[in-house]
């Protein structure tokens, strides 16, 4: 039976929306207030759209929703599908929120104007895409699309280092991206098809990986190893994106060069592209290769939770530690998918708990794109009050100054941290129920990340803002009226989400239930 069809091309328009905006921007970029406020206008139409999809979204309904399906390339067996399920439209909603907040955090770029916001929709519709397509040939397009608008923000706004910084990042990624598309190729050489779905049914039911190794007949490896192949190849370009520990090196310089309002946009969204292929790809189609290597998997997102939380301290730089910090807040989310292919035996409990895990992931996602994003944006306003400066001994007692930009910063640092109440807590709090009885030893390391990250964030708040005030600061001006009514709705939805997670996890929890029970499980 062939899957339902949307009416009305809902996707399509979410996905060329942000691309007209970004013509506009670039037609108008000698007139740069023009050029803000269209980007902002774009930004928010797609804002609109998103909620619109989301108030129509049936949370209870299996499969994708919103499909388009047009034949493309008939001679290579692929479509132009797109469709959304729980996880793809969280995703969106998070680009959708993300943009406006890098828009905002940007306001006062004077180079290039209307190139720079053309690039930022640009990005946004890559992400859309990404999010989106059900077929391996056009999600890999947008995958890789992405790449220029990044690569071109980083290293024409990006400090001094930005060059450097934008090349490792590109290099890093490219090479991760060969590796999938290698794999991909010999899946689809072997099976005919590029279908994501189709694909992870193959896999679902054993037939998937006997068809490539039949196809690829090397004599030399056992069938073992050639499926072991495809999928350390399809496992490197998402651990590259994430990153995954050691596939991290390219990240801390990319955030601390790129402007803020770049950074905002490459750890609030963009690398939750990789996250997205971990669940939408590497999860339902190598299920079975995950599970022979568990252990080691395992391990590595233990290495990037408390490896990652420990450098955080260790830096001075306030960009590079809520990077390091990054890295350790994704780690969670990849450790619960981890966890999720442990083969349990069909045992009730356990296949529940992998419920949560997976519930707990996706809102740390969420979650940690808003938060994270969030820091950022006070970064940047940190940087254009005081000419640039960043670093963690710069300040001190800057409170008495900057009352409510403390206030709220300390809310998002919070969040950051955990605390009960706001968002952060109820993502790992899921996490970690799941986790726990399907892998104790993991997740009882993993809490040491947690510690380290009270740590460096208790940090943050004596150094920078309480203790005696550095006179310099003592004029220091604090957040106006419009950067008070910006933040509002980003601070409050922290608050929102705390309280009253069941927002998202009312979207999310029958496409996660669905995700663990389609596991291959023999």
């Amino acid at each position: 039976m062939s899957p339902a069809t949307s009416p009305f091309p809902w996707i399509t328009t979410l996905t060329a929306l942000p691309l007209a905006g970004a013509l506009l921007s670039l037609a108008l970029g000698r007139n740069k207030a023009m050029a803000r406020w269209t980007a902002l206008a774009f930004s928010l139409l797609s804002l609109a759209l998103t909620l619109i999809l989301w108030h129509n979204f049936n949370s209870a309904a299996d499969g994708f929703q919103f499909q388009e399906i047009h034949t493309w390339i008939p001679s290579l067996n692929v479509d132009y599908r797109v469709g959304i399920d729980g996880l793809g439209l969280l995703m969106l909603l998070l680009t959708a929120v993300v943009v406006p907040i890098s828009i905002f955090a940007s306001w006062h770029i004077e180079q290039k104007v209307g190139l720079y916001f053309s690039l930022v929709l640009s990005l946004q519709a890559c992400l859309v895409g990404t999010f989106t397509a059900l077929n391996f040939f056009h999600w890999f397009i947008f995958w890789e699309l992405g790449l220029i608008p990044a690569f071109f923000l980083v290293k024409l706004w990006g400090g001094p280092g930005s060059a450097k910084a934008a090349m490792q990042f590109l290099v890093y990624t490219m090479v991760g991206s060969v590796a999938m598309l290698l794999s991909f190729l010999a899946i689809f050489l072997s099976t005919g098809t590029f279908d994501l779905t189709e694909l992870a049914t193959m896999a679902q039911n054993g037939t998937l990986m006997p068809a490539v190794v039949t196809r690829l007949n090397w004599h030399l490896l056992t069938p073992d190893h050639v499926a072991m192949i495809i999928f350390c190849g399809a496992l490197l370009g998402f651990a590259v994106k994430v990153p995954l520990f050691p596939f991290h090196t390219w990240l801390p310089s990319t955030y601390s060069e790129a402007p803020s309002g770049v950074t905002i946009l490459l750890t609030g969204a963009m690398s939750k592209m990789g996250l997205y292929g971990f669940l939408r790809i590497l999860l339902p189609i190598f299920s079975a290769e995950m599970r022979s290597a568990l252990t080691l998997l395992l391990w590595l997102a233990v290495a990037t939770i408390v490896l990652s939380a420990y450098t955080a301290m260790a830096q001075k730089d306030l960009k590079r530690i809520f990077a390091y910090s990054s890295i350790n807040h994704l780690g969670y989310c990849l450790l619960a998918i981890f966890a999720v292919v442990r083969f349990t035996g069909g045992d009730p409990l356990l296949t529940s708990q992998k419920f949560a895990a997976l519930d707990g992931a996706f809102l740390q996602m969420f979650n940690h794109g808003l938060t994270a994003a969030t820091l950022f944006w006070f970064v940047a306003m940190l940087e254009r009050r005081s000419g640039g400066l960043r670093g963690l001994n710069d300040f001190g007692g800057i409170r008495k100054a900057v009352p409510v930009f403390t206030g709220l910063m300390g809310i998002t640092l919070f969040s950051s941290l955990g605390l009960p109440g706001l968002n952060g807590f109820v993502g790992e709090f899921l996490i970690f129920k799941g986790v726990f009885p399907l892998t104790m030893w993991a997740a009882s390391l993993s809490i040491i990340g947690l510690l380290i990250t009270a740590l460096f964030i208790l940090s943050i708040l004596q150094r920078v803002f309480s203790g005696p005030l550095n006179e310099r600061w003592a004029h220091l001006p604090d957040l106006t009226l419009g950067e008070r009514l910006a933040l509002l709705p980003t601070i409050g939805l922290m608050f929102v989400l705390g309280l009253y997670p069941q927002l998202i996890l009312g979207v999310v929890n029958h496409t996660a239930i669905q995700m663990a029970l389609h596991l291959r499980t023999f």
